[in-house]
This record gives C-alpha cells, structure tokens and sequence, in this order.
C-alpha cells in the first residue's frame, strides 16, 4: 500500500463514521438505533465519561483513540469525529465557489494559538476533576454534532419527507409515510444555531481553526500527538519547495519554509501526501529516528478500518426497508372546552427518562448530545433550557406537551452512548419504573367546570391508574388517580384538552422509584381473570 491510499481510506472510513453517525440521528424509523454501540464506540468524550463515572467496564473507546494519537496522530480528528467531518464538508463545498486567487490565501501556516487552546483544555480538566462536567458537554465535538442534526436538520427533513409523501398520495402512492413533527421551544434552537454559525463560519474561514482552538478533544490528542511514534515530517532535500502540501493541509500546520510540520495541529487527513509530487513527505520514527514502511506503520489500524468497512455495507444492505411509525396515541378532538383553565400545575420536580434513575446521576453523567431526542419515538424527549440549571443545558427531559412515554418502548436507554440512560433489558422492568406520580386538579377538568363528558386521560392510561367514577349526580364521570400503579407516563397528560394549565399532570420523582404492578381483577365465578390495561 502506498502513502497516497491513506487518504483514500481516511475519506471512506470518515464518511461512514458520519453517515452512520448521522442515520442515528435522523433515523424515521428508529432501525439504526441497534447499532448505537458499534458507532459510537469510538467517540471520545462519551466514552472518556462513561469509564471515568463507572458506568460500564467496557468502555474503552477513548483508549483506543488515545493510544492511536500516541502512535500516529490525530486519526479521531479526521475519520471519526462527526462534527470535524462535517467541517471537511462546508470547506470542500464552499471551496467550490471561491476564485483560485481567494482558495490560495486561504491556505497558508497559521501559527499556533497554543495559549487559547491548551488554557481550554485546562480549564475544562479543572472544571472535570471537581466534577462541574458542563464545559465538557458543553465543547463536546460529537455531541454538538447530535444537537446540530437533530434541533436543526431533523425538522427539515421531516418537512421534506412529508411533502414527498404528500405529493406521492396525490398519485395514490403511499410508499412514503408521513412523520409526525411537533413544535418546540424556540429556545431549544438558540444554543445550536450559536455553535452552528461558529463552526460555519470558523470551516469557511480557516478549515480546521475550530478543532485546533476551540475543541477540547482536539487540543488533548494534539497534546498526545507531540508524543506520538510515527510523525509526519519534510525531507529538504527531496522537497522543490512548490507549497502543494501547504494549500491542501486542512490544520495549516506545515511550515514549508522551515521544512517542519506542526504535528500537535496535524489532523492526520494524509492529504499532504497525495499532494506531494516529489515524494518529500514521510513517516519518521521519533524513537529510532528510522524511517519505516507505510505498510508495516499502518498495517494494523488498516485491518481494523476495512473490517469496519464490511461490516457497515452490510448492515446498510440489509437494512434498505425502514418501517415508519405513526402516532400511537390517539388524541379525543371532539371535547369542546368552554373555559380556560385557571390553576397552574404544581410540579416540583422536572421528569427524566426511565434507566435514568435520578436526577443528580442523570445531570452528572449526560452531555446533551440529543441522540434520545433524536431516536424518541412519541417525541416525549426534548432538549432543555434551563430546566436542569445553566450546566444541563441541552440535556434532555419528558415534555409531556410534545408526547409521551410509550409504555413498550425503551430506546432511549439503548442508544444513550454515555450511560446517563441506562440500558434496560427486560422490557417488564421497564413498565414498573415510577418516573413520577400524576396529580389531578378537579377544578381545571371539563367535567367540574363544564359538565361535560371527556375521560381522555383515563383512556390513554397504559396502567389503568387515572380511572374514571361516578361524579355525584349528573351521570357524568370524572377522573380518579391511583399514584400506586402510575408510572408518569404523560399518557393522561398529553391528551387532557383544557388550556392554559392541564386538569392532570405528571409531577417527576427525583429518584424513580417501583410501581406495583396494575390490579387484576376476576369475573365472579368464571375464574377469567381481565387485566385492566384500556389497550
């Protein structure tokens, strides 16, 4: 293998990494959630955090990434690392619109800005160590990625693949489902769109500026990659100082005047070699000095990498079908409110998703990359603001407004690649996990204020905890809640018609707690026992 395959395999293997990456994150039909693991393995701060919070003993991705920078660089920067290949992307295809005379100036040795990026660095390892994890989250290269696709992308295509199924029934083709989308807080976009421009812009601008100044990640491989076995390095003699390598290196790390290369800056893209036409560029062994074949240099990664590669064209073959799911809960439309509701719900504490556990432990171990809100089947899942405090940011809870918690389902847990959700493999385990308590106000329900008959919230009860009885003497029924066997849900609710405040609300445990299990009850003297779930 010559040098100029490296950039053949580095492209192919990012592309894969950010395609699959991405499928995660737009997936319709919740399919590709099952391979959250294998994809997500390598990403470096969920997996630096889910070993240093003991959360799993398995996680050793970011050692893998960590010794690969020890022995030839930044490879994470350039083939794994969503958002850095995202970068690769808006500089390709802005460099397709720029006048050569611009692309030239555009590429060119920066010097370093070491202060700036190893001071982040610090101060967010400072800030880790006395366990304030938010400058982590909040610089996360993969995580940012996941807020960008799913507040951002994911709607857009949602609207594309509505309009296209749309247009398909006009024909009476229905190959193409529609996707639910409901509305969020405007405020849910305004973090993503700030590390949206900034990426953009710095991508545009300068190439890779962000990943060698304002990522976390970046600056500590760089920091490894000073260290590291096999660099990249210039030989002066064999060099006709033409400054090909200068204008195609993304990281604007090669000094052509000094003959030296950067390597702490040096995202390992390779492209330099297919750039160099007088063969000046090699791989120098910092320990012996010896320079080695690529062959036996990179043999090892290679294997890995193609291995990869096998295995994600045949998942991505066997999984050409994807089942759309619709929305499994069907709101009661017919009850005419007449009133507004005029008691807010009391809720004291903010709703977290089951496997979480509680609310200390979930903040502490999620970086809000959005990937649950991504997969979420009822859209129950929804970043917040401030409801966890300026430091969870983005870290998502149940938004019983936008959905809610279907009673079979526990994908978050499965794809949650930090461990802040945890996996739940009985799916009975799941359906006794108290997330929190409804709590009823008579005097916001349409039965009290309106004489009117409803019922939505016990309809919808996957537990038969909100049960309807007799409400004294007007033949009409009004709710009634066992918190016992509740489970909160949202599935009361989510469909309760009256507005501005709900008649019945879920009020979060911070510590989930068990729910015993629904009543059963036994027809008199049939010895048929009748479970009381409505569905």
């Amino acid at each position: 293998m010559s040098k100029s395959d490296l950039k053949k395999i580095r492209v192919v293997v990012s592309l894969l990494f950010f395609i699959l990456t991405f499928l995660l994150f737009i997936d319709f039909g919740n399919f590709f959630y099952k391979i959250s693991d294998q994809v997500l393995f390598l990403q470096y701060v969920p997996s630096l955090l889910d070993t240093l919070r003991m959360v799993t003993a398995s996680s050793l991705g970011f050692i893998i990434i960590s010794l690969l920078a020890f022995i030839i660089g930044r490879v994470y920067c350039s083939s794994v690392c969503p958002l850095g290949t995202l970068q690769d992307i808006v500089t390709w295809i802005s460099g397709r619109f720029k006048p050569k005379r611009v692309r030239k100036k555009f590429h060119h040795y920066s010097f370093p800005l070491n202060k700036l990026r190893y001071g982040i660095l610090i101060l967010m390892i400072l800030a880790t160590l006395l366990g304030f994890y938010f400058f982590m989250d909040l610089l996360d290269p993969y995580s940012n990625f996941g807020r960008i696709i799913t507040t951002l992308v994911k709607p857009a295509a949602i609207f594309i693949n509505n309009a296209v199924s749309s247009l398909l029934a006009a024909f009476n083709n229905f190959s193409v489902l529609p996707v639910i989308y409901r509305k969020v807080s405007p405020s849910q976009f305004l973090f993503p769109i700030i590390v949206t421009g900034l990426v953009f812009w710095l991508a545009y601008k300068h190439g890779r500026l962000y990943c060698n100044t304002v990522c976390p990640v970046g600056a500590l491989l760089g920091f490894f990659s000073k260290f590291s076995i096999y660099k990249i390095a210039i030989n002066p003699i064999a060099c006709n100082h033409c400054g090909r390598c200068v204008y195609d290196c993304k990281a604007g790390c090669i000094d052509k005047d000094e003959y030296a290369v950067d390597f702490s800056r040096c995202i390992s893209c390779f492209n330099c070699f297919n750039a160099c036409s007088s063969d000046a560029l090699y791989f120098r062994n910092s320990i012996t000095g010896i320079i080695p074949e690529t062959k036996v240099a990179t043999r090892k990664v290679n294997l890995k990498k193609r291995d990869f590669i096998v295995k994600s064209v045949l998942f991505l073959t066997a999984s050409a079908g994807m089942n759309v799911p619709g929305d499994s809960l069907r709101i009661n439309r017919n009850v005419i409110v007449k009133n507004d509701s005029r008691i807010p719900e009391n809720k004291q504490w903010i709703v977290i998703p089951p496997g979480a556990q509680d609310i200390k432990r979930y903040s502490l171990h999620c970086t809000g990359c959005t990937l649950c809100v991504s997969a979420c089947p009822n859209h129950v899942l929804q970043p917040s603001f401030l409801q966890f405090g300026l430091e969870g940011m983005m870290q998502p809870f149940m938004n019983y407004s936008t959905g809610f918690c279907n009673y079979d389902c526990k994908i978050c847990g499965d794809v949650c690649p930090t461990g802040a959700i945890l996996k739940i493999e009985n799916l009975d385990d799941k359906k006794l996990i108290q997330l929190g308590k409804a709590r009823f106000i008579r005097e916001n329900c349409v039965v009290y204020t309106d004489l009117t008959d409803c019922g939505a919230c016990s309809e919808h009860c996957p537990t038969k905890a909100v049960n309807m009885v007799s409400y004294e003497d007007t033949g009409l029924f009004i709710p009634e809640v066992d918190d016992t066997i509740c489970v909160g849900c949202g599935a009361c609710e989510y469909p309760c018609p009256v507005k501005p405040y709900k008649a019945i609300y879920v009020d979060g445990n911070p510590v989930h707690l068990v729910a015993e299990k629904p009543k059963v009850k036994e027809l008199e003297g049939t010895g048929v026992e009748i479970d009381e779930f409505p569905f």
